[in-house]
This record gives C-alpha cells, structure tokens and sequence, in this order.
C-alpha cells in the first residue's frame, strides 16, 4: 500500500528566491543543530525512562498489544449495538482528536442519514466549550435510555468538560433510571483525579457502572488520539489496527538520521530556517479535501501548544543520569509559529488573498489527495467544465495555488496522499506529531508541556472561589487586575 508523499521544492531559493526560500548555504549552516536535535531525541526515545518522564511515550502508542486493540473494539462494538446516540465530553486533543478522525474516516453527514452509518449510533462532541446554547439543544432532542456517554478527562477538573458532565449526567440519571452509570464510561488518568476517584466509588458499587480506560502515563493530550481516541474509533467502526500500521510505517520513515531522507526532520528544518532567518512566523495548513479540514484544527492545537513558549529549556541530569527539562527564567525567548487551520477550495475565496498578496510572513502546507472515495463527473455546463471529474479539479485547483503563490514569493509545500484511509491517516498524524518533537528541539523548549493554558484556568478558579488554589496564584491576580476604563467601552 502507497504511502505519504512530501513535496518541499516550494520553500527553496530555487522556487521563491533567496529572501524567502531556504538556501543551500543556509541548509548547511542549519545541519549540525539538526544532527544534534536527533542525537538528543534518539537517546531519549530509546530510554522508556526517559520516554514516559519528558512526555514521549506517544511514539509507542501505535505498538499497543493486540490484545487490547481487540478488547476495545469489542467494547465498541457492544455498546454500537445498545445505543443510538454516543456523546463523548472533553476538550483539548480529547475532542480534536477524535473529530478529526471522526471527519477523515467516516463518511460526510455521518449523523444525518442512517444508511452512512450502517448501524453504528450517532456521535455528538460536548465539553469543549462553555457556550450554554449546543447543550440545550442537544440534550432535549435525544433519549437518555439510548444514549451511551464517554468522559474523558486526566484530573477531571477541567472546567468545560466537568460541567458538561454535570449536566449529562444528571439528565442521564432522571431519564435512565438508577442503573444510569452503566451508560457512563470515563477515560481519566490511572491513579489519581477526582474522575479516577469516582469511577473507584462507583464500580465499589457496580461493576458495571463507571467502566473505564487510563490516560497512559508520558502522553500528553495532543499527542495521545492513538490513547484516549481509541474506544470512539471503535465505536464508529474504524479500523484502529489500519491507524497503527500507517503510524508505525511513518515512525520507521521519521527514525532516519539524515535530514534529507527523513520527511518530519526536513520539514522541521526547513520551517524552522524560514522562521529564524526569513521571518515566516505564520503556519497554514490548507487540506485540500473537506474531511481533513478537522485534522488541521487538530494540527493548531498540537503545533500552538507544543513551540509557543516564554521560556528556553534548562536541561538538567537526575542521579540515574535521566534528563530533567524545566523552564529557564533567565532565557525568554517567545518562540513558535502561529498555526492557521484553512481549507481547499474554499478558503481559496478568502484567506487566499492575503496568502498572495498580504505580508509574506507565512509557509503554506498543502494536503493533497489523489484519489477521492467517491468522484463526480460535471455534466450539463456546455462549456469547458463539462466532462471534468471533481477530483480532477480539486487537484488542479491545489496545483494553481503553489503557482500563484510561487509567482509571488511565498513558500509553500505539499503532502501527498493516495487517499484518506485509516492506513494513510494513521502516517498523516504521526508525522505530524514526530516534525513538532524535532522542531522543539532545534527551538530548544519543552515541547510536551504548555504552562500557558494554566493563565487563564487559574484566574476562572480564583474567580469562581475553587477551594484550594495555590497562595502565590491568588497574589499574582490580585496584584494584576484587568483595567476597564468606561470611556474605551462605546
């Protein structure tokens, strides 16, 4: 089976010019930090010490035992049959993760229309915001007796997905009856949280009640869809050993020392160049195929969170002469590009504009693909469009868009796909996720934290009274209020 393609000549010299294309000289100037960055992350990959303690255990995920791949597809498949609607609450990579799947591998309309699913129950995302208005219509147009409800959450704290749960839960308990924990399944951290506790009291009581599956330890959110996403594709009929074929096949591609023959380093360095030295700071995603456009949300949240960091990495060495990464407030660095999530053709008719004539200050990645599913033949026009197949168009309509974007400077690349399966999905995603560990480490920060979210989740606690919260946390906001002056409110 064919896999992923990726075309680079775009962000060159040769194809944009040397102001805004990455140089021969500059490749060579970039070589040795790139050398070192695999150097440093082969011996902690090797290390499963070092993998679960930095945050690295998401390279193993898509060598899971059989076993238990089986298990849970028996599990999906037993609760596909029971129920017609499942609602899975988180936030973060616990819902992009799984809508990107969900986008990619499903067909189109999935919920709409019955035969598309084939008997698989409707899927509904909630927990992921705090707007009151998707609940309140969500809940009153399904039947609790039929509806199956995954949370998923590492502390059970986050506050979006816990007063999601909240208010299904007790919806589920008025219409399910007594027994209503049987149609709950938690997946949260193995050993602590206040989700952990309560499925512990609960299965105390019933066994049946509050199953559930742990968040592996070393897997941060963004990088754990191979982990807590498992029991959706289960559920929606995906088949989870096709992903993980496709993730090991590109984690062996990704395993390369050499720059140039490993296709998550060159795109790492290559970026990273035109970050550094050209002042490319912004990322496009642009897929060309609608049911990708999910996976490039999913790609925001993973490339945002892992380089937009304050601080550099201080590396130190524990007695077992495992590393210790922690935040240097003595170097600020503000580092990582701004992803943008935009998608073919459609996007072509707004943010294209400023791709081509704005500030050259962004990279463009395309996601091509090959073969569609399902193609369509344009009939009935009488002018040039007739006879033309839609996968014919979208793919010229991608190659227009390197030229016009080439003809004005602004480099870009593509990933080739021979189509969206869960085998060529299953590559698209770790390759992702392996260019973002690399480029961490030519940036020098901690890509598998990101302390930036804890701002304003500190500052909703604080308001909100949470008991608990750390003394120097409540100083900090008390000392820094916001500032509202009537007049600049009209």
């Amino acid at each position: 089976m064919r896999g992923l393609k990726f075309d680079f000549n775009n962000l060159f010299d040769f194809a944009v010019g040397k102001e805004h294309g990455v140089t021969a000289s500059e490749l060579k100037e970039f070589s040795p930090a790139a050398i070192r960055a695999h150097r440093h992350l082969e011996d902690i990959l090797r290390r499963p010490e070092s993998r679960l303690g930095l945050g690295l255990e998401w390279t193993r995920l898509a060598s899971q035992p059989e076993q238990l791949i089986e298990a849970i597809q028996r599990l999906g498949r037993e609760i596909s049959k029971k129920y017609e609607n499942v609602i899975f609450l988180g936030i973060g990579g616990s819902y992009l993760g799984l809508k990107a799947a969900q986008d990619a591998l499903l067909p189109p309309y999935y919920n709409d229309f019955a035969k598309l699913r084939r008997g698989r129950p409707r899927i509904y995302f909630e927990g992921n915001n705090l707007d009151p208005d998707t609940l309140s219509a969500l809940l009153p147009n399904l039947a609790p007796k039929k509806t199956f409800v995954v949370v998923i959450s590492k502390s059970g704290e986050t506050t979006e997905t816990k007063a999601a749960f909240s208010i299904v839960e007790n919806w589920l308990k008025k219409g399910a009856g007594k027994n209503y924990g049987r149609q709950v399944f938690a997946i949260t951290d193995p050993g602590k949280g206040t989700l952990r506790k309560r499925v512990s009291y609960e299965q105390s009581k019933d066994p049946l009640s509050f199953r559930s599956l742990p968040l592996l330890p070393g897997v941060g959110g963004r990088f754990s869809e191979f982990n807590m996403g498992l029991l959706h594709l289960a559920i929606t009929g995906i088949d989870i050993k096709e992903i993980f074929r496709g993730a090991r096949v590109m984690a062996g591609r990704c395993s390369v020392s050499e720059v140039e023959k490993n296709p998550a380093y060159l795109y790492s360095l290559l970026h990273n160049i035109l970050y550094l030295k050209k002042d490319k700071s912004i990322a496009v995603l642009m897929p060309f195929s609608e049911t990708l456009r999910s996976t490039a949300d999913w790609y925001v949240q993973l490339l945002a969170e892992s380089l937009g960091k304050k601080y550099g990495r201080k590396i130190s060495k524990s007695g077992a002469a495992l590393e210790i990464w922690e935040n240097d407030p003595a170097r600020v660095v503000n580092v990582g590009r701004t992803p943008v999530a935009s998608r073919g053709t459609g996007d072509l008719h707004s943010i294209q504009q400023n791709n081509v004539e704005g500030e050259n200050s962004k990279v463009l990645t395309f996601i091509r693909v090959e073969k569609f599913r399902h193609d369509i033949t344009v009939t009935g026009t009488k002018d040039f469009l007739t006879g033309k197949k839609y996968s014919r168009l979208m793919g010229l309509a991608e190659e227009a868009t390197e030229w016009a974007l080439v003809r004005e400077a602004r480099p870009n690349c593509a990933i080739i796909m021979p189509e969206v399966s869960a085998y060529t999905w299953g590559q698209l995603l770790y390759f992702f996720e392996m260019a973002t560990a690399f480029e961490g480490e030519l940036l020098d920060v901690n890509a598998f934290d990101q302390p930036g979210v804890e701002g304003y989740k500190n500052y909703m606690y604080y308001k909100l009274a949470k008991p608990g919260m750390p003394e120097n946390v409540i100083q900090t906001i008390q000392g820094s209020p916001l500032v509202k002056k009537a007049r600049f409110i009209l």
